[in-house]
């Protein structure tokens, strides 16, 4: 029987987590979405002047016998710069914020671990910022967002910023790839 899990992570743009993560063997599911702000049912236009407080988001559903949320969290780490506060290269504010919204104490223990290693290796020069907090309201995002990535490829922000990290992806975990 399949172990689903969930993870909801907020690295800069959702169209580049989600276009990273739909191509890990084991996650069924990614949702782009807005998460950790203080209002329901958020709109992209209302998320994206910062004042809601939300971050964009990705939330998965994987299956943890194929890929754990170790992996995952490693893998989020290393494809976005989480040194960076609110702000991921052009994109500024503080819905673009480094955040792992843990849904429950081991992914947070397992979160904090993973922070802990790279920083004490030293794999960025600048500390991290990345946040752990609980997980709350993730609301998903418009339908325009959804797989933004493959339905848009040719759209210049996805060929200056996403293929090279999908390229990153692909040096990094090429056995984890569909």
């Amino acid at each position: 029987m399949d172990q689903l899990e969930t993870a909801t992570l907020a690295g800069g743009c959702f169209w580049c987590t989600e276009a990273i993560f739909k191509r890990l063997k084991g996650v069924n599911k990614v949702t782009s979405g807005y998460c950790g702000g203080k209002s329901d049912n958020p709109t992209y236009d209302e998320v994206s002047t910062g004042s809601t407080g939300h971050a964009e988001a990705i939330q998965l559903g994987f299956n943890h016998d194929m890929i754990s949320y170790e992996k995952l969290v490693k893998i989020f780490f290393h494809l976005h710069d989480p040194t960076t506060l609110n702000q991921q290269g052009n994109d500024v504010g503080t819905q673009y914020r480094s955040a792992i919204f843990y849904h429950n104490d081991r992914q947070k223990k397992i979160a904090e671990k993973i922070k802990l290693k790279i920083e004490s290796e030293k794999i960025y020069a600048a500390p991290i910022v990345t946040k752990i907090v609980p997980y709350q309201n993730f609301t998903k995002a418009e339908e325009s967002h959804q797989n933004f990535y493959a339905l848009n490829r040719t759209y210049p922000y996805c060929q200056l910023i996403i293929d090279p990290k999908i390229r990153k992806l692909l040096q990094l975990v090429p056995t984890l790839l569909k």
